[in-house]
């Protein structure tokens, strides 16, 4: 059984390809692009001549069958006009056709723009969460943005220049006046960053529409803590662990990770209690 690769095209630089893709863009009998005069100049500059056949938005049903039945031929390599294929690009009902097939699907490591923006943006990387472009009507740009509005991960979006300073508004509406980043062109000449709360982006872009590729960053909701328990309520606590007998220790221990205290002051804090009961 023949192989469908997906391959991932530089987002900007043409310098950005592994060496992997190029080897495997030559050898494999048929490229499904996503535009087949876009990606025609990546394969020009790199002298790679291997037939493609167009894969876009508008035909990607209708070209399921072609591309199956060139796989019972040999390798395919999808690819889209830039970045990886099926993350906001066309490629999510070919994958599960051929997997259905029992076609072997290999994908390949390369360039991506929200995680290129995320690396360099300052914001926290442990957890994050991509939501591809959001919707286009206010209302339902507001109603999609509140099912986020709790969750403490980065938040990364494509968004369009000419409606950047629109969803912009929305977001602060939305999540208050959080930490943002606009990345702006990654990877081309005139790559740029802007890093401020959403407040002051929106004077940003309000005053002049950015050009290019937009990937937009915001930061996750603030963590929240837990209420921290006052003295009383710490004396009372650790007074009734201590009547069931649990040691001083322990209970210290206890009570401290509930109260947002200190061990080694709820410790103290008992000891004092057990002085002024001996007077």
């Amino acid at each position: 059984m023949h192989t469908l690769y997906l391959i991932p095209t530089p987002i900007g630089n043409l310098e950005d390809i592994t060496l992997r893709a190029l080897r495997l863009l030559r050898e494999v009998r048929l490229i499904a692009a996503e535009d087949t005069r876009h990606s025609r100049i990546l394969l020009d500059h790199y002298q790679i001549s291997t037939p493609m056949i167009s894969y876009h938005e508008h035909n990607k049903l209708t070209r399921l069958e072609n591309i199956l039945e060139a796989l019972t031929q040999g390798d395919v390599a999808l690819i889209s006009d830039a970045g990886t294929p099926t993350i906001s690009d066309p490629g999510y009902e070919l994958v599960r056709a051929a997997l259905a097939a029992g076609v072997p699907v290999v994908p390949l490591p390369g360039a991506n723009a929200a995680v290129t923006a995320l690396t360099a943006s300052g914001l926290p990387t442990d957890a994050f969460l991509y939501l591809g472009f959001p919707p286009r009507r206010p209302n339902k740009l507001r109603a999609f943005l509140k099912e986020y509005v709790g969750l403490r991960a980065t938040l990364i979006f494509y968004e369009s220049p000419n409606r950047l300073a629109d969803t912009l508004h929305a977001m602060l509406e939305v999540f208050g006046d959080r930490q943002a980043v606009v990345a702006l062109e990654l990877t081309k000449f005139f790559e740029g960053f802007s890093r401020a709360p959403l407040s002051a982006l929106i004077n940003t872009f309000e005053a002049e529409t950015p050009r290019g590729e937009v990937t937009l960053l915001v930061e996750g909701a603030p963590e929240i803590p837990d209420a921290i328990w006052d003295e009383a309520r710490v004396r009372q606590a650790l007074q009734q662990l201590l009547a069931e007998g649990v040691k001083r220790s322990t209970a210290a221990k206890q009570i401290a990770a509930l109260a947002g205290w200190d061990r080694a002051e709820v410790y103290a804090l008992d000891e004092t209690a057990d002085a002024e009961s001996d007077i």
